[in-house]
């Protein structure tokens, strides 16, 4: 799967009536991840995901502000996403509870998280070995980088008892 470039200064807007209608329509709140959510966020994408995920999202948290941003129904998480977390400048990864797909959270957490990314500095951002590459075309102008696979996921460890890598790799696209 190759890594996609974003330019950040290219976002769409910032997707606050969207933000407003799943917490209106469908009682989802999204917001940036606090200390405190570290153990549940684990849990949450280790579970519905992958371990390595879990440990992706992880690193996020050991940023200021926290890089990964979540999204909450009736004080659960139902979806996740973080940014420089896997690497400086990276989104990913991100993935959203199948029992929640389709409500658009997926490309909200996309855009939250990017947004956040573009506030902080950055110009472009990496999606690293993305999965549904015409999602991320069509809803953020990302573009192919060649030659990209495997970049950073070169000499993974072999999986411990998880999911093979890359088997739920393609959660976001039905978001």
């Amino acid at each position: 799967m190759p890594d996609l470039l974003v330019a950040l200064y290219n976002l769409p807007p910032y997707p606050a009536e969207t933000l407003a209608a799943l917490e209106a329509q469908e009682n989802i709140v999204l917001r940036r991840a606090h200390p405190f959510d570290l153990s549940r966020t684990r849990r949450f994408v280790a579970r519905h995901f992958t371990e390595t995920w879990a440990d992706e999202a992880q690193a996020g948290f050991a940023r200021q502000p926290i890089t990964t941003f979540l999204a909450i129904h009736d004080k659960k998480i139902v979806g996740f996403a973080s940014v420089d977390a896997t690497a400086k400048g990276f989104f990913g990864p991100t993935g959203v509870d199948p029992l929640y797909r389709g409500k658009g959270i997926g490309g909200a957490l996309l855009l939250v998280a990017l947004h956040a990314l573009r506030d902080s500095g950055y110009g472009y951002a990496i999606i690293g070995a993305a999965g549904p590459v015409a999602f991320y075309e069509k809803t953020v102008g990302a573009t192919v980088i060649p030659n990209s696979w495997p970049g950073v996921y070169r000499h993974l460890l072999a999986p411990d008892g998880e999911e093979k890598q890359g088997e739920k790799r393609d959660v976001i696209g039905k978001a």
